[in-house]
């Protein structure tokens, strides 16, 4: 699977480079930290719901609310990927909390860990694949390597037995303390791709390279839960699979690399990796502008407190959280203007809303992004036909 790093593309991925760490710190400098945490929430089920779209799976974004509120569906398969959501948003969870391995993400051991932790949230009837041939069903077993010889599309992976010494050739390539800094982003493409490319295990491998290319990222301090490359790679969801399938292509001719597979196939993908990943820093940049955000964020209250469902004084209440990251409960009636027992009715229409959230009666108020609210404050984070497929 040579060649496993971009070699001859280092000066054309240099200015790229630059942009993606640029854009990527202004944004994380942009947000309060606490609000920081309030848009991960919201980023994480976006990131599920594209990552899932790529596979087939349109879970509508307010199925996924519900799942997360424990609120699943009596319909079979709407509930199945009702907690196939909640599985991938817990697996992302740890890794924006710190709390997955202290490993290098690039690794094959990395990879059985966020198998595991994805699949053994799976339902049991998710968990078996079909061979298209034989029609024999197989066990998808959580974190296990796969131990039948497999062919997706027309890609044919490594054989069964020959899977060890792929991923030992892969952690060498990209766990390394010979690669700088700069080379360890610039090869986050090809991790992604050689690692669909060895195909591991008998399912999920899709889920667990875009898990992989997050928590890549994120260590690599690029990656923050402010935004996700998956929406990026669903958007162009034909190219990305169009560029996969080309960067499994055999060498083309004396100068397409030295290596057994394109070099040329590989460059392409490493640069529309880095085209999706810089597109989607500039998206949640312009959409987390603090003074548009507010603009929307009043606009929809006003329309709110107009038709009656919201009471007056709720947006100060709001621009507080945004300002602040969080709002104390005993600020509110200086804030809106009311007397404690009319600041108090503000603040429970906006918790009823879920447009305030708090760990307890009594802790400071963070924002809220329930699905209804995050269509108007945060536009366009998902497709207009979202589960309608």
């Amino acid at each position: 699977m040579e060649p496993m790093l971009p070699e001859e593309a280092v000066r054309d991925l240099e200015d790229s480079t630059a942009t993606l760490l640029t854009e990527s710190s202004g944004l994380a400098r942009r947000i309060h930290p606490i609000l920081r945490e309030s848009i991960g929430t919201l980023v994480r089920s976006m990131n599920c719901y594209y990552s899932n779209l790529i596979e087939g799976h349109d879970t509508h974004p307010r199925d996924i609310d519900r799942a997360l509120a424990d609120d699943f569906s009596s319909e079979p398969r709407k509930r199945e990927l009702q907690q196939e959501a909640v599985a991938h948003i817990h697996v992302q969870r740890l890794i924006d909390e710190g709390k997955d391995p202290d490993i290098w993400p690039a690794t094959a051991d990395y990879a059985r860990w966020l198998h595991r932790e994805f699949c053994a949230r799976l339902p049991s009837e998710m968990l078996w694949v079909e061979n298209p041939d034989s029609g024999e069903r197989l066990e998808v077993v959580p974190g296990e390597l796969r131990t039948r010889d497999v062919q997706v599309g027309r890609h044919i992976p490594p054989q069964a037995d020959e899977l060890a010494r792929f991923l030992a050739r892969f952690d060498t390539a990209y766990n390394t303390p010979s690669l700088s800094r700069l080379r360890q982003i610039q090869a986050v493409g090809a991790v992604h791709h050689r690692f669909l490319w060895i195909h591991p295990f008998l399912d999920g491998n899709g889920r667990v390279a875009r898990l992989m290319s997050h928590a890549l990222l994120k260590r690599l301090g690029i990656g923050t839960s402010l935004w996700s490359v998956a929406r990026g790679l669903a958007r162009e969801e034909t190219r990305y699979k169009q560029l996969l399938m080309a960067a499994d292509s055999p060498r083309q001719g004396d100068r397409d690399g030295r290596g057994n597979l394109t070099q040329r196939g590989l460059i392409a993908f490493c640069a529309f990796f880095f085209d999706r990943a810089i597109d989607q820093i500039a998206f949640m940049s312009d959409l987390l502008e603090p003074e548009v955000l507010l603009r929307r964020i009043e606009q929809h209250v006003d329309e709110e407190v107009r038709a009656k469902r919201l009471p007056r004084g709720s947006f100060m209440v709001l621009r507080e959280a945004v300002l602040a990251g969080e709002v104390e409960r005993g600020r509110i009636p200086s804030l809106t203007g009311y007397e404690e027992r009319a600041a108090r009715m503000v603040t429970a229409a906006l918790v009823d809303r879920g447009m305030l959230v708090s760990t307890s009666s009594r802790a400071p108020l963070r924002l809220g992004f329930p699905v209804d609210v995050a269509e108007r404050w945060l536009p366009r984070l998902y497709p207009v036909d979202a589960g309608r497929a």
